[in-house]
């Protein structure tokens, strides 16, 4: 139960972290300055930032996930495509995140503080320590302004139970509104931020 948990926290923290670091680090350098001058668009800057964390977070999945069959002894029960799949999916969603918080902090300390403070909220309201059945009901309605809350249903009814998306299409539309709207906020901000 705490395998498919710990992939979703790992995920989120790890690659919100590193996105908002790096680019706040660029841009303490002056070197995110000296990329805007040439003829490279936002967007193609913002892929370029985020890139090798998208191949290190799938290399952190798939860690994660040899861990808990090897080590623990977790069965995947689902579709191994699938999982990729949606966690790619939430992997935008903490992508996106880490630009948002980016275009925030002005240092790299207050990014991390910026990504810790969204991370506290993502743990416990997440379902990840307590079911969100068990919360008070006004915790239960903030929970669902929590992306991992959608994403822990989705990893864990792959791994655990074998679900498929017909199943998970709820979980997964979240997951995608969450995603859109971060992405479009980040980029907005990104793109004022730049000019």
């Amino acid at each position: 139960f705490m395998i498919p948990g710990m992939m979703v926290i790992v995920l989120f923290l790890f690659t919100t972290l590193f996105t908002s670091t790096s680019i706040v680090r660029e841009r303490e350098l002056g070197t995110i300055e000296q990329l805007i001058v040439t003829p490279i668009r936002p967007i193609e800057l913002v892929v370029a930032k985020v890139a090798p964390y998208i191949l290190v977070s799938f290399f952190v999945i798939i860690e994660v996930l040899v861990i808990g069959v090897l080590v623990f002894g977790v069965p995947i029960n689902g579709s191994l495509s699938l999982l990729l799949g949606l966690s790619s999916l939430f992997l935008v969603t903490a992508l996106g995140l880490g630009i948002f918080v980016s275009t925030l902090a002005k240092t790299q300390v207050e990014a991390f503080l910026l990504t810790f403070s969204t991370m506290l909220p993502t743990i416990f309201l997440s379902g990840f320590f307590f079911p969100i059945e068990a919360m008070p009901g006004w915790l239960q309605f903030i929970s669902y302004l929590i992306p991992a809350r959608y994403a822990m249903v989705i990893m864990r009814g792959i791994i655990l139970k074998g679900v498929g998306l017909e199943i998970l299409i709820e979980q997964v539309i979240a997951v995608l509104i969450f995603s859109t709207v971060i992405v479009t906020l980040a980029s907005t901000r990104f793109r004022k931020k730049l000019e």
